[in-house]
């Protein structure tokens, strides 16, 4: 079955940087678009970033644009988030995300931004 595992999550200041990781397995990764969201406390879900099948095309939400990069290693059935330059507003629960089915979504990990 679909499995998303992601880490890298936790505690940094404003401005710094983190990166996540998201291991899939149980599906033909490189044949699947990946995406990222993220939800705070008390807010829905929200997209964050999409990769596309060969990483060539992305899209990536207005509040993050220029500060996160989303890629992927089909080798290693991995996609991650590079994120940069990191703001209070950021701190949330970042989950992955692929469209079988009905969707498939990770454990999620925090990150919190705070000083």
């Amino acid at each position: 079955q679909v499995q998303l595992v992601e880490s890298g999550g936790g505690l940094v200041q404003p401005g710094g940087s983190l990166r996540l990781s998201c291991a899939a397995s149980g599906f033909i990764f490189s044949t699947y678009a990946m995406m990222w969201y993220r939800q705070a406390p008390g807010k829905e879900r929200e997209l964050v970033a999409r990769i596309f099948l060969a990483g060539g095309r992305t899209y990536y939400a207005d509040s993050v644009k220029g500060r996160f990069t989303i890629s992927r290693d089909n080798a290693k059935n991995t996609v991650y988030l590079q994120m940069n330059s990191l703001k209070p507003e950021d701190t949330a629960v970042y989950f992955c995300y692929v469209g079988i089915g009905s969707g498939s979504w990770g454990q999620g990990t925090q990150v919190t931004v705070s000083s």
